[in-house]
């Protein structure tokens, strides 16, 4: 995989190298190339969870023992999540929520619901902003540290997981998990159930891109989302895929003690 501590340094160099070739030849298409090249990896590597460019990323479980993966569901909880519970109590499934600290507060009972079904919990920032992007790193350590409290007060441990919100990664958030010692939790299989509207390309989606291993990303505030997964679970239950939590599929501790 790519990564920032090594690549960026190293085209920063390049970049140098080649502003002098340009000054000493008048010709400066080399450094203009070296700079759209390393500005051209770096929004890569904010934008794609996967690649793990800023901070080492889970985001599927390699060369598994046997048909299994993760469901996960971000952004809540909210109503909807009650009817997502129903279905995977009916499956008997386990999966793991990315939960917005507000939105805990909001739906408590929910919460409850939750832990007492059995599913994981993980941290999903306090308010998801917007702009979480743009957050420097005492931002983003208070963020994590408000959601890990609602979920400590709950559970009496805090979450080892977290998801940032849009996937967006770089140097600020990579310093502060590196603080809060959080795995980051990415996905291999995107819905796009928040941008999609019609249930039936969500589900194709999904089982067109199936593999075992995979950790899928679904959102817990839409009635597509229900929609699709009423559908996605009989399916999957079919074709020999167990659900499992990520913290079972990835084979790492949930929470701190």
């Amino acid at each position: 995989m790519l990564k920032y501590a090594f690549l960026f340094p190293a085209l920063g160099l390049l970049a140098f190298l080649t502003l002098l070739l340009g000054i000493w030849q008048g010709n400066f298409s080399w450094f203009v190339m070296t700079c759209t090249l390393t500005i051209a990896i770096t929004v890569w590597g904010v934008f794609d969870i996967r690649l793990g460019y800023f901070v080492s990323t889970f985001f599927r479980k390699k060369n598994p023992s046997s048909k299994m993966l993760a469901l996960t569901f971000d952004d809540g909880p909210t109503p909807y999540t009650i009817e997502i519970l129903n279905l995977l109590r009916a499956y008997q499934v386990k999966a793991t929520f990315f939960c917005i600290g507000k939105q805990m507060l909001d739906y408590p009972e929910i919460v409850d619901q939750l832990i007492v079904e059995g599913h994981t919990l993980g941290n999903h920032t306090f308010t998801h902003s917007q702009v979480f992007g743009f957050l420097n790193e005492r931002q983003v350590v208070e963020e994590l540290k408000k959601t890990d409290k609602i979920i400590r007060d709950k559970l009496g441990k805090s979450p080892k997981f977290f998801r940032p919100p849009f996937g967006v990664t770089n140097p600020s958030i990579a310093k502060a998990v590196k603080r809060s010692r959080h795995h980051v939790i990415g996905w291999s299989n995107r819905s796009l159930d928040t941008v999609t509207w019609n249930a039936d390309k969500i589900f194709n989606r999904v089982t067109n891109r199936l593999k075992s291993g995979d950790i899928i990303l679904f959102h817990d505030t839409s009635q597509r989302t229900v929609n699709v997964l009423k559908r996605l679970l009989p399916y999957l239950q079919d074709n020999g895929y167990t659900c499992v939590s990520v913290d079972v599929l990835l084979n790492l501790y949930a929470y701190d003690s």
